[in-house]
């Protein structure tokens, strides 16, 4: 019996031993697993994990630029950067977060929309960062925080430099304007030069410039403690601010084009033919820029989308009109160069033109006719039976063929985001579009400039500005030079052009003596200047067409079928200086309505005594 109990201590012991060893062995590889392991971090991946040490203490933050400012010919500031107050909370400093904001809403006005706003940026910020529960704040409501700032600690004001339009709507249509950018721009920016940055150019020249205006992104490396908060700065790179631009722009000559316009729907675009600089840039009515900065309210945008004024419409360089007769010098021009009219020819207009064969009478604007013309006579008095012949004689391929050559029915290129280019209709494109062939009877239409003929503002001072040069056809250009920070001068943006070359320079004279005299003896007579020479061209635009033995009658139609009115022209005629088209949407008569608007305003450019505007007065060129 006690040999029997040796042996099982003895069994057990070694069994004891066995799991001894083993637990030990288990131990050993167990703790062998351990060192290679830490071998591995320790040794073989030392740098790799001293790298995200180092990135989790030290982070790089970046510093936005300060935008560009923008100024006018004559050094008028028209875009600025001013210092916006905001009132932020940081969270983690606060003891009682809803108390806080009681307290602050009986110091400074709180809206349910800052509420609303603040809890959104809450959830997306760390407890240590500063999150806005108040946007815009005034002078007074600064300065009342100031004094009263001790009692709510975790609360600061903020300042940040945010884009302003001191002229307002007097520039929202030539200048756009900034705002924060969205998913599509994010999308499409570099975000390396974005970063930390919240606005971008939204259309205008702060869209078509935003590359010169927006400047470079600095940087800073910091180092932060396990919370993400900023304990000293390392290292910076400070960022480089957009560049200025200087305008073609005269702000005075820009207040005068909307204050000719009046209460009219209309659009005002004057060129220097000397260089395309754009002097001014109109489209009536306009809107106030400054709400678009920091984010419009949904009452005040569906109030501007609702408008039937359209105010954020760009008239002068979206709106494509049929140019109606503005276009008939260009049509003679076209004749003279195609060798099809000379300045004598002779056609005689009884009223109305048909085409060989067929019954359809082509009307001119005078029912009784203007007789026998020549091409000067046909555009002192805008007859359009003289150009139903000459666009007949020409045919649509080398019409439009000429007609292109200035820029009809494509972009100017203009640095003016948002341009549309008109359309200039041809053979193929109505195969194109229409899947149709062309009548002899449309050519008829487009030379006097009506039909699926179509042409902004902009594109007929272009041309218009082309024909005072003789030909040269320059690209219009707002921004006259780029000044970088700290440079002592601004350097010259480029002057982009292309020659339109006639086989007889003196037609270009006879083009022009002819709508001189529009001025001084034709449809454009009553502005006519004895201070200096006016050439011009008087048009009317159809807003509905009539049919064979209708007649048009301004006082039976309401005003939202009236024709528009249109008046192209450039001055002095012996050194022209201005070149300026004007639209009045369904003022009527291009010499009663648009006419005046352009002498005014030329006056203030040139000098000399104005003439009154004569909005709704009779039809005709």
């Amino acid at each position: 019996m006690l040999e029997a109990n040796l042996e099982d201590r003895k069994r057990e012991g070694r069994l004891v031993s066995i799991r001894a060893l083993i637990a030990g062995l288990l131990a050993i590889a167990a703790l062998s697993l351990v060192v290679v392991r830490l071998m591995h971090l320790q040794v073989d991946q030392h740098d790799h994990f001293t790298v995200l040490s180092r990135d989790n203490r030290v982070k790089v933050q970046p510093l936005p630029p300060a935008r560009g400012l923008i100024y006018d010919a004559k050094g008028v500031l028209l875009a600025d950067n001013h210092p916006s107050f905001s009132l932020e909370i940081t969270i983690e400093k606060v003891g009682d977060l809803e108390a806080t904001i009681e307290g602050l809403s009986r110091l400074i006005r709180i809206e349910p929309q800052d509420r609303n706003r603040f809890e959104r940026q809450k959830r997306q910020r760390m407890r240590f960062q500063g999150v806005p529960i108040r946007l815009n704040l005034t002078q007074t409501e600064v300065a009342r925080f100031a004094v009263n700032g001790h009692r709510f600690p975790g609360v600061d004001i903020r300042a940040e430099l945010v884009r302003t339009y001191p002229l307002g709507e007097h520039t929202a249509h030539v200048l756009g304007y900034v705002g924060r950018i969205n998913e599509q721009e994010l999308a499409r920016i570099d975000k390396s030069n974005y970063a930390g940055s919240q606005f971008i150019g939204k259309g205008g020249l702060e869209k078509a410039h935003e590359a010169l205006l927006h400047g470079q992104v600095g940087y800073q490396q910091v180092e932060v403690n396990a919370r993400g908060r900023v304990i000293r700065t390392l290292e910076s790179q400070p960022p480089v601010s957009g560049k200025d631009l200087h305008l073609y722009l005269d702000i005075g000559l820009q207040q005068v084009a909307k204050e000719a316009l009046g209460e009219e729907r209309g659009a005002v675009v004057a060129i220097d033919p000397r260089n395309g600089g754009v002097l001014a840039l109109v489209s009536n009515p306009s809107f106030d820029p400054n709400l678009f900065v920091e984010g419009i309210s949904q009452t005040d945008y569906q109030a501007l989308l609702s408008s039937p004024d359209k105010p954020l419409f760009n008239r002068a360089v979206r709106g494509q009109y049929p140019p109606g007769s503005t276009i008939k010098q260009f049509v003679a021009l076209a004749g003279l160069a195609s060798g099809v009219t000379t300045s004598r020819r002779a056609t005689y207009c009884s009223g109305a033109f048909s085409l060989p064969g067929h019954s359809h009478r082509f009307r001119c604007w005078r029912r009784g006719g203007h007789g026998a013309l020549n091409l000067e006579q046909a555009l002192v008095q805008s007859c359009d039976v003289y150009f139903y012949d000459l666009a007949n004689r020409m045919g649509i391929d080398r019409l439009s063929g000429f007609l292109s050559d200035f820029g009809f029915g494509a972009l100017t290129g203009i640095d003016v985001a948002g341009e549309l280019g008109g359309l200039m209709p041809t053979r193929e494109w109505k195969q194109r579009v229409r899947k149709q062939a062309w009548y002899p009877g449309e050519t008829l239409i487009v030379g006097i400039g009506q039909g699926s003929f179509l042409a902004t503002p902009l594109q007929l001072a272009v041309a218009t500005a082309a024909v005072a040069n003789h030909g040269k056809v320059i690209r219009p250009q707002v921004a006259r030079a780029a000044q970088a920070p700290g440079a002592s001068a601004a350097e010259q943006l480029p002057m982009v052009s292309h020659s339109i070359e006639l086989g007889d320079k003196q037609q270009w004279d006879q083009i022009v003596n002819a709508m001189a005299k529009v001025v001084e003896s034709g449809t454009a007579r009553r502005i006519r200047s004895t201070e200096y020479r006016i050439a011009g061209k008087t048009g009317t635009s159809q807003v509905f067409s009539l049919g064979q033995n209708q007649r048009y009658s301004a006082a039976t139609l309401p005003k939202h079928l009236h024709d528009h009115a249109l008046f192209v022209a450039f001055a002095p005629v012996d050194d022209p200086r201005i070149a300026i088209t004007v639209i009045v949407e369904h003022g009527g008569g291009g010499g009663a309505t648009a006419a005046p608007v352009a002498r005014r305003i030329m006056d203030a450019y040139l000098g000399g005594a104005t003439v009154q505007t004569d909005v709704g007065a009779e039809r005709g060129d």
